[in-house]
């Protein structure tokens, strides 16, 4: 369902006239990892296009599969149907105060992952994987995006005829916010908070994370 709605996408992107494309350079995975962050604000005039989605799906291709059983599968959502994911889900649950995404700011694609086998503890550890690594993906290629886990699955099954209830939301687009990383101690509070436009989120520095 995806391909056919990616292929039809891809068509429409390959007619429209030829842009200059800007080569990106240090895409380490250091630095991916950095720039993929939670982005919960969107730039609305700015479009995923089709030939970019794939790349992101294609990723599932090349990550590791428990058992190899693969057995997730993928709905691609751009723009003209983003409307049918925007009213099921919210974003920020930590912030519930600034009601996130503000209006005007909401992601205008987004993949909905399903499961094609029973669900069990090794397909949530390829979920896992899968879409981190289309994230990384998605940064590679200057977007951001983040994961959505609380949304309206039954909804969504509905709206788009999938085989499955949902597993995962993950949302993509050109993020307009400042998001910063701080160093804390394992007992310190993890919750993220904003001040002054700024998104920051601790993390929990690498000598606290060692067993001794």
């Amino acid at each position: 369902m995806a391909d056919n709605y990616l292929d039809k996408k891809m068509e429409e992107y390959r007619a429209r006239p030829m842009q200059k494309k800007s080569l990106r350079s240090g895409a380490t995975l250091s630095r991916l990892l950095l720039k993929n962050r939670s982005v919960r604000g969107y730039d609305p005039s700015f479009e995923v296009r089709a030939d970019q989605m794939r790349s992101i799906l294609e990723v599932a291709t090349r990550v590791p599969s428990a058992m190899n059983r693969q057995g997730l599968r993928f709905r691609a959502v751009l723009a003209d149907e983003a409307e049918k994911v925007l009213q099921g889900f919210h974003l920020g649950g930590g912030l519930p105060e600034l009601g996130l995404p503000t209006p005007g700011t909401e992601p205008r694609a987004f993949i909905i992952v399903c499961a094609a086998v029973e669900p069990d503890n090794y397909l949530y550890i390829d979920l896992g994987i899968t879409a981190q690594s289309m994230l990384l993906r998605a940064a590679e290629l200057g977007l951001n995006g983040i994961m959505i886990g609380s949304f309206d699955k039954e909804r969504l099954q509905r709206a788009f005829g999938l085989p499955s209830r949902p597993l995962l939301l993950i949302a993509l687009g050109k993020g307009t916010e400042q998001i910063e990383l701080v160093d804390i101690a394992a007992d310190e509070s993890h919750a993220y908070y904003r001040r002054e436009g700024v998104h920051y989120v601790p993390k929990v520095r690498l000598d606290d994370l060692l067993l001794k």
